[in-house]
């Protein structure tokens, strides 16, 4: 099996270090007593007895800046974990660190916790409970790590396993200590997940990518759609003047070379295919013959051509973004022309046209014919899908 790692993560003081050396069975991490952390950075550490590596983080203060930087530190390894070169550090599993004694900080703590490492979303986490001494408590602690996860806004199915440990010997009076215990079933369980967890990791790392893109893409749809509003606001028979037609090619070269596609002996002929459906000379004409149906609509015509203008490399760019997607992610073929033309008419139909009736409508009722500003923002609200 491919070794996986194992990313540690929680307060200054939970006792991670110690956990880290009694799970690989020396002192490799090093550890100390009271609330400031020990763990400077982050770090990895691994024994031949141990099938898994461990990433140790640096600790969470209480200070607000010190708790950014440990969240940053944790977001900016994910990230880096993506790179060529670094596959190795893919986080496959995460233990979430919490201590036993503190019961009334698991909500934030465990709130934290999720927020860097949001990243990971379908990798696998076991909440460890640390320093629990105290055996009554234990049934009361997982009960409210469950609850914590359960009244979580996203709902995690990531949580598997709720671990109580004792990492090291601890002395509670001359006659009575507790012993060491949880951790044989901790490596257990951990190595029970580990397949799960590189596989979920993979999905996460292709999903990170894939927003990436499409936040890329989608920032280049907003760039061509504003440059078309501007374009289209000149005043020329819109109808009749294929104005747009370098915009469009040049909106999908940059689409196609984000997705990694503009190299393919066959991306002449797909793009060729995107930008005939989408022809300005066809659409344009279809849109305004509809709007000039509408009763009562006052408008300038270079107010109109705007808005189609815009609406026209808006919708023909989120189309580009859908095909390239699934070319990307391999659904589909980049051969299957007929696909492509029936998603770029489906953008180009009914659906844009009430679209582009409604901002027409907007614009002349909202009195802001002449502002390209609140234009540009209603043309993009109503093609351009969200950047999240």
């Amino acid at each position: 099996m491919e070794r996986g790692n194992v990313l540690v993560i929680g307060n200054s003081g939970v006792g991670k270090s110690t956990l880290i050396n009694a799970v690989l069975g020396n002192e490799k991490a090093k550890t100390g007593y009271g609330s400031s952390g020990i763990t400077k950075k982050l770090e990895i550490y691994e024994s031949e007895e141990v099938p898994f590596r461990i990433i140790d983080t640096v600790g969470f203060e209480p200070s607000f800046m010190k708790q950014q930087k440990a969240i940053n530190a944790v977001k900016k390894w994910s990230k880096n974990s993506i790179k060529e070169g670094k596959e190795n550090t893919k986080i496959n599993l995460i233990w979430f660190c919490i201590e036993g004694t503190t019961r009334k900080l698991f909500p934030k703590t465990i709130k934290d916790l999720s927020r860097a490492t949001a990243m990971w979303k379908s990798v696998p986490i076991i909440v460890v409970i640390t320093k629990s001494y105290s055996v009554p408590e234990r049934e009361e602690n997982i009960e409210m790590v469950e609850n914590v996860f359960d009244n979580q806004k996203k709902k995690s199915k990531s949580l598997k396993e709720i671990i109580p440990v004792v990492a090291s010997t601890y002395t509670l009076n001359e006659a009575a200590f507790a012993a060491p215990e949880g951790i044989t079933e901790l490596i257990d369980a951990t190595n029970k997940m580990m397949p799960e967890g590189i596989k979920a990791s993979e999905s996460d790392v292709n999903n990170f990518k894939l927003n990436r893109k499409r936040a890329l893409a989608q920032s280049t749809v907003g760039v061509s759609t504003t440059s078309a509003v501007t374009v289209g606001a000149v005043p020329v028979p819109f109808s009749d003047a294929l104005i747009l037609g370098p915009i469009e090619v040049a909106q999908i070269r940059a689409l196609a070379q984000i997705y990694k596609i503009n190299k393919n002996k066959d991306f002449k002929l797909l793009m060729n295919s995107i930008v005939e459906v989408g022809t300005v000379s066809v659409a344009a004409k279809t849109a305004i013959s509809s709007l000039k149906a509408i009763p009562g609509i006052n408008i300038a015509a270079s107010v109109l051509n705007a808005i189609i203008a815009g609406a026209i490399v808006a919708a023909i760019g989120e189309g580009s973004i859908y095909v390239f997607e699934k070319i990307y992610t391999e659904e589909k073929s980049i051969e299957d022309i007929e696909w492509v033309k029936s998603v770029m008419q489906s953008k180009l139909s009914s659906d844009f046209i009430n679209n582009v009736t409604t901002i027409v409508e907007k614009t002349a009722k909202g009195g802001h014919t002449k502002d390209l500003g609140k234009l540009l923002s209603l043309i993009q609200s109503t093609f351009v899908k969200s950047k999240g």
